[in-house]
C-alpha cells in the first residue's frame, strides 16, 4: 500500500495519468512542466517523477521516453486523486428511455443494459444474467402439442413470460393437462424456480397412491420443463467486443485473441464476476488485479444490480487500462441503477 504522496507530486502524478489517458503516450517531464501551470521547473519535476517511479507508480517503457503509469499508479489515482464525471443529461435520458420498465423480460432487459453500456462506453461490456433464484413462478399452465410433446408455459414473478417445450412418453388431452397445470399452481406457486424443481423432484419420488397420481405425473412433467434452471448463476452476456480492436494498445492479436475466448466460453471469468456480487457500489479491477492472464493488459469495471432489494448480477465494462475512469465509473453506476429499477417493476 503506497503512503499517501505530497500534494505537489500527487498533482503531477494525477496531471500525468490524465495526459496518459487522453493521448496514449508517455508522458515526459518537458510536457508535464507546460501543463502543469505550477511554477515547476522540469528539472524538479523529474525528480518527482524519480520518487514516482521508485514507488512503483510509474513506469519509463524506453530509456529516453517519458513515463506512463503502472497498475499502481492508476490504484492510487482512481482511489486517491480521481473526480468522477456527472454524465451528461443525454447519457443520463437514454439509459432511463432504453431500460424504462414495462412488460419486457428480465432477459431482455439485460441484453438492453448490455447492448447500451457497450454503445456509450465505445468498449466490451459484460452483464451477468439475474440468478435463477431471484425468479418466482406465478402461473403454469400445459398444452398439448404433436407427436408426444407439450408446450409449458411459465410465467415468472409478473411480466416474464418463459417457453418450453418437453417430450412426453404418451400424448395428453388438453383436460388432463389442465388438471396437472392446476395441481401445480395450487401446490407451487410462490416459489422461485431453484427451489421449486428441487421441491418437484422430492415430490415425484415421494408421492405415492393413485390419490396423488395428478400431482406426481404434474410435478414431473413441471421438472422436466424446468431441468437446467436449478444453477443459480448461469453465465453473461458480451457485447461490443468489436470496439476494443480500436484501442493501439490492445493490438497484440495473440492476446486479444485469448480475452475473446474467454469471454466467449462464458464461464472463465465467472469466478471475478462472482467477486463482484458483494461489492457495495461500483468495483474496478486495474490489470492484474483481476487474477486473470487475459485480463492483464485490461481494466474491469463493474457495478451489481438488483432485483427488489437483492444482488441478482452484475454489469460492467472491460477496456484498456488506459480508460477514462472519470467517465466509465458514474456510466457503469447509473446503468446498474436504472436497470435495478427496471427488474423492479418486473418482479
Amino acid at each position: 500500500m503506497t503512503s499517501r504522496l505530497d500534494p505537489r507530486a500527487a498533482d503531477l502524478l494525477k496531471l500525468l495519468v490524465e495526459r496518459y489517458i487522453q493521448d496514449g503516450e508517455p508522458v515526459g517531464s518537458r510536457t508535464l512542466s507546460r501543463a502543469a501551470a505550477l511554477g515547476i521547473s522540469p528539472a524538479t519535476i523529474r525528480n518527482v517523477m524519480a520518487d514516482l517511479d521508485q514507488l512503483g507508480l510509474v513506469a519509463s517503457p524506453h530509456t529516453s521516453a517519458g513515463r506512463i503509469p503502472t497498475t499502481r499508479g492508476y490504484r492510487y489515482f482512481i482511489d486517491q486523486l480521481l473526480s468522477p464525471e456527472h454524465l451528461e443529461e443525454q447519457e443520463r435520458v437514454q439509459i432511463a428511455e432504453e431500460l424504462a420498465p414495462g412488460y419486457r423480460a428480465a432477459d431482455d432487459l439485460v441484453q438492453a443494459a448490455s447492448q447500451l453500456l457497450s454503445q456509450l462506453s465505445r468498449m466490451a461490456c459484460v452483464v451477468t444474467v439475474p440468478k435463477r433464484n431471484l425468479a418466482v413462478l406465478r402461473r403454469i399452465q400445459f398444452l398439448p402439442l404433436s407427436d408426444n410433446r407439450v408446450l409449458v408455459i411459465l410465467v415468472v414473478n409478473q411480466h416474464e413470460v418463459q417457453n418450453r417445450v418437453i417430450h412426453t412418453s404418451r400424448p395428453y388431452g388438453a383436460d388432463e393437462l389442465e388438471r396437472f397445470a392446476n395441481a401445480v399452481n395450487e401446490h407451487f406457486a410462490g416459489r422461485d424456480l431453484v427451489s421449486l424443481r428441487r421441491a418437484m423432484v422430492d415430490e415425484v419420488a415421494d408421492a405415492q397412491g393413485r390419490v396423488n397420481l395428478i400431482l406426481r405425473e404434474a410435478a414431473a412433467m413441471a421438472e422436466a420443463a424446468l431441468r437446467g434452471d436449478d444453477h443459480p448463476q448461469g453465465g453473461y452476456l458480451v457485447s461490443g467486443g468489436a470496439n476494443l480492436l480500436g484501442f493501439q494498445e490492445m493490438n497484440d492479436m495473440a492476446r486479444l485473441r485469448g480475452l475473446f475466448d474467454a469471454l466467449d466460453r462464458k464461464r472463465d471469468l465467472l469466478g471475478l464476476f462472482d467477486q463482484c456480487l458483494a461489492a457495495d457500489g461500483v468495483q474496478i479491477f486495474i490489470g492484474e488485479e483481476s487474477g486473470y492472464r487475459v485480463l492483464d493488459e485490461c481494466s474491469v469495471v463493474s457495478a451489481p444490480y438488483t432485483v427488489n432489494g437483492k444482488v441478482a448480477g452484475v454489469l460492467g465494462v472491460i477496456g484498456p487500462t488506459r480508460m477514462a475512469y472519470n467517465r466509465i465509473i458514474p456510466l457503469v453506476a447509473e446503468t446498474a441503477k436504472v436497470l435495478s429499477q427496471g427488474l423492479k417493476a418486473d418482479a
